[in-house]
């Protein structure tokens, strides 16, 4: 099997990722993969596509993660994963979709205004 990328986004964070066949080798930014993501909630929710189609073990990747924090480059690292994994077999799909692991998550921070102190938070109003 050639090697497979994708991308996954989530807020401002960028995953590229590369799958091919191997031993279940994770590594992320040239790390391993648990050393990058210290908490097991994090590992948990970055490698859910590949508890969700079984297929833990089977596969080595390799992540480019770049921007935003530790939770949203896992939420991209497992929607960029999801996409790869139907990139290799289209049968997986209709499992990675049941749990809205292939849907993108628009939700980003608003942008601060001039003239107020944050998005919508205004200074404070002062009548007399």
């Amino acid at each position: 099997m050639e090697v497979i990328n994708a991308i996954g986004r989530r807020k401002t964070a960028i995953a590229r990722i590369y799958v091919q066949d191997g031993q279940g080798v994770i590594t992320v930014n040239g790390r391993d993969f648990t050393e990058y993501f210290p908490t097991s909630i994090l590992q948990y929710k970055a490698t859910e596509p590949l508890s969700v189609t079984e297929t833990m073990g089977k596969y080595d990747v390799k992540v480019n993660l770049d921007g935003g924090g530790v939770k949203g480059q896992s939420e991209a690292m497992a929607h960029a994963l999801a996409r790869a994994l139907c990139k290799i077999n289209e049968e997986m799909r209709p499992a990675l979709k049941a749990k809205g692991l292939l849907r993108r998550d628009p939700r980003m921070v608003e942008r601060k205004k001039f003239g107020q102190k944050k998005a919508r938070k205004r200074f404070q109003f002062s009548k007399r």
